[in-house]
C-alpha cells in the first residue's frame, strides 16, 4: 500500500549513529611529539566526585552492588549537578584542543548545500522536503503542477533553539487535511498537530503523550495512532510496557477515543500500530511484544462493527500487509522463510495455512514496496541492493538499473502513480534521487546531491574476514585512493550487531569530512543484524550475543593485521545498540584501541528492561530474570559490570542526551562513572551530554555540527595528532 511520506530518505545520514574522525595522513614525527606535550597537560583530570550508594540487588542469590543507582533519577537534582560538572570538565578539556574549531568550520562549510528531497503528490498539491543549508531542520515546500513553490510547514520556527522536530506528516485520503507529530527535545513522547491544508489553520487540540505512533488516515474523517497511558514518575524513565491502538474522529476531544486494540491487561503488547489499506476497505493491526515477531489483525471497515478477524496469532514471525486488491491480501512473511518472501491470501480465510506464494524466498533478504501497481523486491546480496520490478501475478518484469554498488531507497507511491522516485547512495556517493518510469523501466537523475565532495578521489571496496568461530564476516574499508598501508592511519570502526538491522552504505557529510583528510571509515556487518535474514539475526541474540563482540574485535584485528592501521590509530564506535558493542568491546580488549566512543548505549544489561520500553529488547538480550544461566550470561558482558580496576583503558568519550527516552542516559552516566572511578592510565574518560537532546532523530543541524566537531577533535587528539593538515 502506499506509505505517506514522512520524512527525508536524506536525513538518514544524521541519525544512522555518531561516526568520528578527521586527520590527515601526512602527519609528521614532530606534530606528534607536540601532540604528546600537548595532551600531557590534560592527564589525570579532576573528575567530580561520583557518590557511591550501598544499593545491592540479588540475582539467584548473587549479590550484585550498584552503587550509581541513584543516578537513575533524571529528576534529581543531585543528578542535574552531575550532569552540569561532567560536562565542564568535559568541554575545558575540549576548549584547549586547538584544532577543535577548525573542524567544526570545516563541518558546517561541507554541510551547508542546498538538499531537496524527493517530490510527493497529496491531494492537488505536490510536496517536498528542502534544506538550503544549514537550516537546523528540513522545510516542508508544497506547489500546484506549474506553479512556484511556497513553505507549507517550517519546523525551524517550532523552537528559539530548533529543538523542536517534525517527526511526522500524513494527509486525508483526498489531502485536504494534515496531521503532523512533533518531538520536543529529541523525545519519543510526540504531539499530533491537525490542520487544514489550503489556510494552515489549526482545526482543534493537539493530541498529546503520544509515542511509537504512526498515522494512518481513515478516509478524511479520522486517522488510526498508538500510546501508551501517561507513566507515573518520569516521563523519560518510567516503564511503558502495554501499547494501544486508537482511533481519532475529527472534531472530538483526545479523551473521547476509543481504545481499539490492546486494552487486554492480560495480553499486553509493547509495540501496537494500525494501517489503513489504501482504498480504506481494511485496517490492518500488528501486535507485538518484543522487537521481533508479531501478530497480525485486519478489521473490514466496509461493514460497521465487523469484528477483529485473525491473521496470525503468535510472535513467531515477522508479517506484514503490503497491499490489496479488493479482498485479496498481499503479504511480507518470514514465517518459514527466513530471508522473507511474498504470498497472497483472501480476507475471508487469511491464516497462514491458505497462503499462496507470490515471490518465493531466495538467497537473499527480500524488503518489498509498491507503487504505480507493481511490486519492487530489494534485495540484499552482501549488504548491497539489487531491485527488481514485479506485477501483481508475481511475474519479474524487469531489473531496476542501479548506477552502482550501494544502497537504493524503497521505491513507493500510489496505484495511480505514473513516476515514482528513489534515492541511491554509498559510503564514498553523496545522494542522488532518481526518477522511474515503471511503465518502461527507464531510470533518470532527477536531482544530484549538491554536496562539495569529490567521490572519484576515493574507493569503498568489501573485504571478508574470519571471526572467532570461523564465520566469514563482510566489512566496506572506505578511504582516499593511493592510500599508503603503513598501519598509521586513523581508523574508525563502526558496528551495531543486533535487532535485524542491516547496515548498508550510505554517505554522510561528518564521514566525508574524515575521508576527504584522509582517514580510513570501516562498517562490518555484524551477526545480530538483518543482512543475512533471520538466521545471522539470531546468531547475534541471547545466549549467541558474544558473537557481535567477537565479530566487532575480528574486524580491529583485521584492519591492523592488513596494516590499514594500528591499535594506536584505531578508534571504535556505535550508537545505541552499538554503544553497547563499544562498552563491551573496549572492557574485553582495551588493548585493540586507542579511541572509544560509545554513543547512547544500552550500558547496564541487569537493568535496562526496567526503563522506557526496554523490555521489548529482551528477544536480543535476554533478561537478568530470566534465569540463572541469562543472568550469568549478561553480567558477563555487561560493560557497566565489567570495569575493572587496575586495567588501562581507551580514551573514551561517552556521548548521551539528558532527554534520551529510548535509551535513558543513566546507562551512560554509570558508565562514565565507572571508568573514573577505574581508570588505571592517563587516558581520558569522560562523558559529552547534550541538553534538550534525546536518542538523535531530529537532533538539530547546529548541534550535529557541534557534536561531531568534539567528537573529532577528541579521537584525534587521543591518537596523537597535534594539528590538522594544512
Amino acid at each position: 500500500m502506499n506509505k505517506k511520506v514522512t520524512g527525508l530518505l536524506s536525513v538518514s545520514v544524521i541519525t544512522a549513529g555518531l561516526i568520528a574522525g578527521c586527520a590527515d595522513l601526512g602527519e609528521t614525527e614532530q606534530s606528534a611529539q607536540q601532540s604528546t606535550q600537548v595532551n600531557s597537560s590534560f592527564a589525570n583530570a579532576q573528575y567530580p566526585t561520583t557518590r557511591k550508594g550501598d544499593v545491592v540487588d540479588k540475582y539467584f542469590g548473587q549479590e550484585v552492588a550498584d552503587p550509581y543507582r541513584w543516578l537513575e533519577d533524571d529528576r534529581s537534582e543531585e543528578t542535574g549537578t552531575w550532569v552540569k560538572t561532567q560536562n565542564q570538565v568535559t568541554f575545558n578539556y575540549l576548549d584547549r584542543i586547538p584544532y577543535r574549531e577548525q573542524l567544526k568550520e570545516r563541518l558546517a562549510e561541507l554541510w551547508n548545500y542546498e538538499k531537496v528531497g524527493a517530490p510527493f503528490k497529496e491531494g492537488k498539491y505536490t510536496y517536498f522536503y528542502k534544506n538550503d543549508g544549514l537550516q537546523n531542520q528540513y522545510v516542508v515546500y508544497r506547489m500546484v503542477d506549474g506553479g512556484e513553490p511556497e513553505v507549507f510547514l517550517d519546523p525551524n520556527s517550532f523552537s528559539e533553539d530548533g529543538t523542536t522536530s517534525l517527526a511526522q506528516l500524513s494527509f486525508s485520503k483526498d489531502g485536504s487535511i494534515a496531521a503532523y507529530s512533533i518531538s520536543e527535545g529529541g523525545s519519543d513522547w510526540r504531539k499530533i498537530i491537525i490542520i487544514d491544508v489550503e489556510s494552515k489553520k489549526v482545526l482543534e487540540q493537539p493530541l498529546v503523550d503520544v509515542k511509537f505512533s504512526g498515522i494512518s488516515w481513515y478516509g478524511n474523517k479520522g486517522f488510526y495512532y498508538s500510546s501508551y497511558d501517561k507513566p507515573e514518575g518520569s516521563e523519560l524513565s518510567a516503564k511503558t510496557d502495554q501499547h494501544k491502538l486508537y482511533y481519532h474522529q475529527l472534531g472530538t476531544p483526545q479523551s473521547d477515543d476509543p481504545v481499539v486494540f490492546g486494552a487486554n491487561a492480560e495480553q499486553k503488547r509493547r509495540y501496537v500500530s494500525g494501517q489503513v489499506t489504501e482504498d480504506d476497505k481494511y485496517l490492518l493491526i500488528s501486535g507485538a511484544t518484543s522487537t521481533s515477531g508479531n501478530d497480525l489483525y485486519l478489521k473490514d471497515l466496509t461493514k460497521p462493527n465487523s469484528p477483529l478477524v485473525t491473521v496470525l496469532d503468535n510472535f513467531e514471525s515477522d508479517t506484514y500487509v503490503i497491499d490489496n486488491q479488493g479482498s485479496k491480501l498481499y503479504l511480507v512473511t518470514n514465517l518459514n522463510a527466513p530471508n522473507k518472501k511474498v504470498v497472497t491470501v483472501d480476507a475471508s480465510k487469511p491464516t497462514a495455512e491458505h497462503w499462496q506464494d507470490l515471490i518465493a524466498e531466495t538467497d537473499n533478504v527480500l524488503s518489498v514496496s509498491t507503487g504505480a501497481g507493481y511490486f519492487f523486491a530489494e534485495y540484499m546480496v552482501d549488504a548491497i541492493s539489487k531491485v527488481y520490478q514485479y506485477d501483481y501475478q508475481g511475474k519479474q518484469v524487469r531489473e531496476i538499473a542501479l548506477p552502482g554498488p550501494g544502497s537504493a531507497s524503497e521505491i513507493e507511491g500510489g496505484k495511480e502513480d505514473k513516476e515514482l522516485y528513489f534515492s541511491f547512495t554509498n559510503y564514498k556517493t553523496p545522494g542522488t534521487i532518481y526518477q522511474l518510469n515503471p511503465a518502461s523501466g527507464q531510470v533518470d537523475v532527477y536531482r544530484e546531491s549538491g554536496a562539495k565532495f569529490n567521490s572519484d578521489d576515493y574507493v569503498s571496496k568489501q573485504v571478508f574476514y574470519t571471526s572467532k568461530d570461523g564465520t566469514k564476516v563482510p566489512m566496506m574499508i572506505t578511504h582516499k585512493k593511493g592510500l599508503e598501508l603503513n598501519g598509521k592511519n586513523p581508523t574508525i570502526l563502526y558496528g551495531y550487531g543486533g535487532f535485524n538491522i542491516s547496515l548498508t552504505p550510505r554517505f554522510s557529510v561528518t564521514r566525508a569530512v574524515w575521508l576527504e583528510q584522509g582517514g580510513i571509515y570501516a562498517v562490518a556487518n555484524l551477526r545480530g543484524g538483518g543482512e543475512y535474514g533471520k538466521a545471522w539475526h539470531k546468531a547475534g541474540t541471547q545466549l549467541q550475543k558474544q558473537n557481535v563482540f567477537d565479530d566487532f574485535i575480528a574486524a580491529g584485528e583485521y584492519l591492523i593485521e592488513q596494516n590499514y592501521t594500528s591499535s594506536d590509530y584505531l578508534a571504535i564506535n556505535g550508537g545505541s545498540n552499538g554503544g553497547l558493542l563499544v562498552g563491551a568491546v573496549m572492557t574485553q580488549r582495551p588493548d585493540l584501541m586507542q579511541v572509544a566512543l560509545p554513543a547512547v548505549g544500552v550500558l547496564d544489561m541487569l537493568r535496562y528492561h526496567t526503563f522506557t520500553a526496554g523490555a521489548g529488547w529482551a528477544y536480543d538480550y535476554g533478561t537478568a530474570e530470566q534465569s540463572a544461566e541469562m543472568f550469568e550470561y549478561l553480567k558477563g558482558y555487561s560493560p557497566v559490570h565489567n570495569v575493572k580496576k587496575g586495567v588501562s583503558y581507551p580514551a573514551t568519550l561517552v556521548t548521551t542526551g539528558d532527554h534520551d527516552d529510548r535509551v535513558v542516559p543513566a546507562h551512560s552516566f554509570k558508565f562514565t562513572a565507572e571508568l573514573q572511578a577505574k581508570q588505571s592510565g592517563n587516558a581520558p574518560t569522560m562523558i559529552r551530554i547534550e541538553t534538550n537532546a534525546g536518542h538523535g532523530a531530529g537532533t538539530p543541524v547546529s548541534k550535529t555540527i557541534e557534536q561531531y566537531a568534539d567528537i573529532y577533535a577528541f579521537t584525534l587528539f587521543n591518537m596523537g595528532f597535534g594539528q590538522l593538515p594544512k
